[in-house]
């Protein structure tokens, strides 16, 4: 029987405060004067599941959810979307998030912390049924997910995650790093990028792991080789970072999916990464299918053999 959901994304949903700033660090001050404040639903997990939906793929998304206004703006943008939505009661709200945003694009967030409680829980069931029905499982790091890891492994989904700004040491991460098939992750916090990949593929069930470094790229690591792939120059300005690491994943996971070399995965999401640095923080779009292929088909063929190299001996 075929698979009725291409990926499901678990957690993530929630609710952005976009603060349009001067300059970040933003220098303290009483109060500020700013261009605009606009709220929108759209957190992680949300880009992720829009991402691979433009993309063509059947996506449904699960997670912890408040009856609230924050709630209903989550609701309403799956809806507009054609996003499959299967939302767990959450007494403590619908998680939020306030981004402080330059005028070059570069963003700080703010993320609470109260919006989950101990208890919390998917439902194993809901789990277990919505697993059995999906080719993929992207797991987000947010509260209660990590118990959900387990189960999707026994359903035999293979698994990805992204571990955003880790620092290779933050034991929270781990339960998330080991248990997934594809690992990616932000090199801003790394002091050595190379080493935390490395040790996430010997630790874990790791295939692929993948450093996202913004305008300088990404690492790939597979087959005990490390290889650059070069950053893509947005085709549009640059207007907002918010949002590229999600997309970088749905257009790896695009490639992934449709069985390319996981190398060919990372250029798809470059390209994704980039569309999406395009996009004001208050918008929602995601590049399609269409405009994805186009660019691809514009990349040099061999783009990427300057950059791959065997890693030097450990």
């Amino acid at each position: 029987m075929s698979a009725e959901t291409d990926v499901l994304v678990l957690g993530g949903a929630g609710v952005d405060t976009i603060v349009y700033v001067p300059e970040l660090p933003l220098a303290y001050a009483d109060s500020y004067m700013v261009p605009a404040i606009r709220q929108r639903a759209g957190q992680t997990g949300d880009f992720v599941a829009m991402g691979v939906n433009a993309l063509g793929l059947r996506a449904h998304h699960l997670d912890v959810i408040g009856d609230d206004p924050e709630g209903d703006l989550v609701r309403a943008l799956h809806r507009d979307k054609g996003i499959a939505l299967t939302e767990v009661p959450s007494p403590r709200g619908t998680k939020r998030a306030v981004n402080l945003v330059d005028p070059a694009g570069r963003r700080m967030s703010f993320y609470d912390s109260d919006r989950s409680a101990e208890a919390d829980r998917l439902p194993e069931e809901t789990v277990r049924a919505l697993a059995a029905a999906s080719r993929h499982a992207h797991v987000s790091i947010s509260y209660p997910c990590a118990f959900a890891l387990p189960l999707l492994r026994e359903a035999g989904v293979t698994i990805s995650t992204d571990l955003h700004n880790w620092d290779g040491v933050e034991s929270y991460h781990e339960a998330f790093a080991h248990e997934a098939d594809l690992v990616f992750v932000s090199a801003t916090a790394l002091v050595d990028p190379e080493r935390t990949m490395r040790q996430v593929l010997e630790r874990g069930r790791a295939r692929v792991v993948v450093a996202t470094a913004g305008a300088d790229g990404a690492h790939v690591l597979v087959d005990d080789v490390v290889t650059h792939v070069p950053a893509v120059t947005p085709s549009a300005p640059v207007v907002d970072s918010n949002g590229a690491g999600d997309a970088f994943v749905s257009g790896f996971l695009f490639g992934w999916l449709a069985g390319e070399p996981p190398l060919r995965c990372a250029q798809y999401g470059a390209v994704a990464g980039a569309f999406a640095c395009t996009v004001p923080s208050t918008g929602t779009d995601c590049i399609s299918r269409d405009e994805l292929l186009e660019h691809m088909s514009a990349l040099e063929p061999d783009s990427l053999a300057a950059s791959r190299e065997p890693s030097p001996t450990r």
